[in-house]
């Protein structure tokens, strides 16, 4: 129920929308051209160079990489168009858009994933290399057509205040990148679009809406626009406005141990993007920065020796800065690039890894301090020079949000023993006690992903207890979902003892819900054997117990053994928002009276052949003729 301070708040802010439709600003002077010369200078020639004219090569042809495929949109780009359905909206004013209804808008993440406009950086960086005037030429016409088509206020690329920080972070690096280069002319119009978007943030921050990674991008924003452009009639107050919501929302966001609430590996990312670039452009505090060094380190972990990300919660396919090439490698342009604000040359896993965003955040002297460009290639990076050994990932408990690492040489374990996020928990999954599993740069374990926001069975079907390593009781969830960006009822995560040393790695944790408790203990006895025993319990009856399974390939069925029959069955995995493939499952089937116990054995090294339950011990015979005994208590 809306309060009397939220119900004033709105009607502020919609009077204010509508003063703002019906008289546009105009800004009274033009900020001289920026000159962003130093990352420019470093990277031409590298293959990140070679790699941003391929792109823009293609969006020349209106060829746009959207979610891990290819948007063409024809000689004229239609922006308010869903390509994939083919549906495009009209103009009415922004309130009025039902951007949530496919059935009148279609997808709407693909419009305005276009409309983000984070390709027109691509064709700026293009020009900058090549000295060739159509990139630029080209960035111009597409946005003069973007203006006429998208009026001050109208439309549904207006319709999300987060979609119009995306869009002016876009066009501040476009200026950054080649302003010097626009026509005067043009740039004018330009600067007072801009204007017009700082104008319609400030007006539209979502206090009440989604105060979550919406809020921060907004702020964010609102802040960059007031930094950069002072000479903006309310520059000066966005950029206090600014600062003052991103610190609120570091307190907020981020837990103690570092871990961002939504309990999202790649929302995670996503957050730590915005408050990084924060940190590089305005003065914070030592709380702040140590929160995002604590951000920084549980990223390292995550991502482990491989240097992937793990698709635990929601994965949307956005970033804050070049939305290209493997997204599962997307944190380590993150981490890079806190590793040379910090000073942290072991999370920077490559040199490459410094050009898509180091390069351009910390390779300019954006202000006070920052790294000078040159220094970026004489960073030793986490390899190391010959004969030194690589940096090695350590196990350790993220105790706010439940996450536990366990880790020996090249094997990689991620479990998720904390609940859903805050408030509706929109981009939690229902994958308490799930497990993920790495060995190098190889998957044993994986989730499932997300695929998608708008389909209703495809969406429940990818969040829900089956796509991940964990239990389903009696075919329910761990919680009820109510809409794409809620659920209902959700249970209760308690870890109750976590230890490690350099011999083993133990973890005790378990989930309650709609009368059930699965407990679920994991031990690691390194360097290579895993062991998970699930203990379910619950009302009188006869109960359906599933325990499922999902492998990076069918072949890494062949590490694992299990207490009861197995069965092979057809799952879904989406390592890339938007596309889904085939993938290796199993289950584990108990129909029956409970308590029941359940148990897997995996090994890293010999493959195992069957493991067996006496009481709290669990037995696991390898095809190597070893047979490894393990107390689970």
């Amino acid at each position: 129920m809306r309060t009397y301070r939220e119900l004033a708040f709105r009607l502020k802010q919609e009077l204010a929308n509508l003063r703002l439709w019906r008289f546009p600003p105009s800004i009274a002077s033009i900020p001289r051209p920026p000159t962003l010369r130093s990352p420019v200078e470093q990277l031409r020639g590298t293959a990140f160079a070679a790699e941003i004219v391929r792109l823009a090569d293609e969006i020349l042809r209106h060829r746009f990489p959207i979610f891990g495929g290819v948007i063409e949109t024809g000689p004229q780009i239609r922006w308010r168009r869903d390509y994939i359905n083919s549906v495009e909206t009209g103009t009415p004013y922004f309130r009025r858009v039902p951007f949530l209804d496919f059935r009148r808008v279609g997808d709407h993440k693909y419009v305005w994933e276009i409309n983000r406009h984070q390709h027109l950086v691509v064709l700026a960086q293009a020009y900058r290399f090549t000295g060739n005037a159509e990139y630029l030429m080209e960035a111009q016409r597409q946005l003069e057509i973007w203006m006429a088509q998208n009026p001050p206020l109208r439309g549904i690329n207006w319709a999300s205040a987060l979609e119009v920080a995306f869009r002016a972070l876009s066009w501040v690096w476009v200026d950054r990148i080649a302003g010097e280069a626009l026509p005067p002319a043009f740039r004018r119009v330009f600067l007072d679009a801009l204007n017009l978007h700082g104008c319609y943030l400030e007006r539209n921050l979502s206090i009440y809406f989604s105060p979550n990674t919406h809020l921060l991008g907004e702020a964010v924003a609102l802040h960059t626009l007031g930094t950069l452009y002072p000479e903006f009639p309310r520059g000066a107050r966005w950029r206090r406005l600014g600062a003052e919501l991103v610190a609120q929302q570091m307190e907020r966001q981020v837990r103690e141990d570092g871990v961002h609430f939504e309990q999202s590996a790649y929302y995670h990312v996503y957050a730590l993007d915005f408050f990084l670039w924060h940190e590089l452009l305005g003065q914070t505090s030592e709380q702040y920065r140590e929160r995002l060094l604590r951000m920084a380190e549980y990223l390292d972990a995550l991502m482990g020796p491989g240097g992937r990300l793990p698709l635990i919660g929601d994965d949307d396919g956005g970033r804050v800065f070049h939305p290209y090439g493997d997204r599962a490698g997307f944190g380590r342009a993150t981490l890079a690039t806190c590793g040379v604000r910090f000073g942290k040359p072991e999370w920077i896993r490559s040199p490459d890894d410094l050009a898509e965003q180091a390069a351009w955040w910390v390779g300019h002297s954006w202000g006070r301090g920052f790294c000078p460009a040159a220094g970026l290639s004489g960073l030793r990076t986490r390899s190391g020079p010959p004969g030194v050994p690589p940096a090695k990932s350590h196990s350790r408990l993220f105790p706010q949000s439940g996450i536990a690492i366990m880790a020996s040489g090249n094997v990689h374990i991620v479990i998720k023993a904390g609940g859903f996020g805050p408030s509706t928990a929109g981009h939690s999954h229902s994958d308490a006690l799930s497990v993920v599993c790495r060995h190098g740069s190889s998957d044993l374990l994986v989730n499932s992903g997300t695929y998608t926001y708008s389909d209703p069975v495809w969406r429940d079907r990818f969040r829900g207890s089956a796509a991940h390593n964990t239990i389903r009781i009696d075919g329910k969830d761990q919680a009820k979902p109510a809409g794409p960006f809620r659920w209902n009822g959700r249970p209760e995560v308690q870890i109750h003892e976590w230890s490690s040393n350099d011999e083993r790695d133990w973890l005790d944790a378990e989930c309650r819900y709609s009368g059930f408790r699965h407990r679920r203990r994991f031990l690691l006895l390194k360097p290579d054997l895993l062991f998970v025993l699930d203990q379910v319990e619950g009302p009188p009856g006869e109960h359906l117990v599933e325990q499922f399974w999902h492998a990076g390939s069918a072949d890494a069925f062949v590490r694992m053994a299990f207490s009861h029959s197995a069965e092979a069955i057809g799952t879904w995995r989406s390592q890339v928002f938007g596309n889904k493939e085939t993938g290796a499952g199993r289950r584990v089937l108990y129909r029956g009276a409970l308590p029941v116990l359940l148990a897997a054995g995996i090994s890293f090294g010999a493959p195992p052949e069957a493991v067996t339950i006496e009481g709290l011990i669990l037995n696991l015979r390898c095809r190597d003729g070893r047979i490894v005994r393990a107390a689970m208590s």
